[in-house]
């Protein structure tokens, strides 16, 4: 089984609690936006424990940055952009998939109808890079400003995420003559308080009207080839490196301990 991590570190200089979660998950692929850290750095701290030795996998859109427990060349990137990175993932005697990695334009200065647009583009884009690869067993991971029911990420022309698993399977759907391929986004099923963990993984307040106060904008889309390698139940927001707690007293992300967004992990059968 093949662990992942994905975190806004909102630059700021986590290494040691980075390094906490590796060693508690057992993370094999970690993922940062938002990461001021320097490679050198951590690493250092990463490699530490010496339980695994990290590897930094560097590529050219400088918005993410990737450390794994495998060597570089087992995740090579194959397409990349100013905000995305796809990595062919392959392992010895497992089958490859790629990994798609993604910081998108932050809604502080692009409008609803902006993101909407370029998640065309993004979709387009995995798509160019599944035609080359010859396959679609494609994951999806990124901060994308966008919650899971938003236009972006839910239209056919966009990323097409739907919640269920069942309608998902059906692999793709035509819309005016033309067919699009779906993604599972099980971030969904982490929505609101009736889960096992916190509401979502970024929390916001404004004196206004319309404010939903918890966003999922951390998310992971599974592609329905992978999806008998996905389980939900291998999928979590972390809120505590074993030592320290990412929240507040009040329950909400606390920048002045971490992050202002919380950490995703899952796991493939891999």
């Amino acid at each position: 089984m093949t662990s992942f991590l994905f975190w806004n570190l909102n630059r700021k200089p986590l290494q040691k609690i980075v390094a906490n979660l590796a060693l508690r998950y057992e993370v094999d692929v970690l993922m940062f936006v938002e990461c001021s850290i320097l490679p050198g750095v951590l690493l250092e701290t990463l490699n530490q424990h010496r339980r695994a030795e990290y590897h930094y996998a560097p590529g050219l859109c400088k918005k993410v940055e990737i450390f794994t427990r495998y060597p570089r060349q087992f995740i090579e990137p194959i397409y990349e952009e100013d905000r995305l990175t796809i990595r062919n993932l392959k392992l010895p005697g497992a089958i490859d998939l790629l990994l798609a990695v993604t910081h998108f334009p932050s809604k502080l200065y692009w409008s609803d109808a902006s993101q909407t647009a370029e998640s065309i583009e993004l979709a387009n884009s995995i798509r160019l890079a599944e035609k080359q690869a010859s396959h679609s067993r494609t994951v999806l991971v990124g901060d994308l400003n966008m919650n899971p029911f938003e236009d972006g990420v839910v239209s056919a022309n966009g990323l097409h995420g739907v919640m269920s698993r069942s309608i998902a399977e059906k692999g793709t759907r035509i819309v005016q003559a033309k067919e699009y391929p779906f993604f599972y986004n099980p971030m969904w099923s982490l929505f609101g308080d009736a889960t096992p963990g916190p509401p979502g993984t970024y929390y916001y307040s404004k004196s206004e009207h319309k404010v939903f106060f918890w966003n999922i904008f951390d998310q992971v889309l599974i592609r329905p080839d992978l999806l008998s390698l996905f389980s939900n139940e291998n999928m979590a927001i972390l809120t505590s490196d074993g030592n320290i707690s990412f929240l507040s007293s009040q329950g909400v992300p606390d920048a002045n301990i971490a992050s202002d967004h919380l950490p995703i992990f899952f796991r493939l059968w891999l």
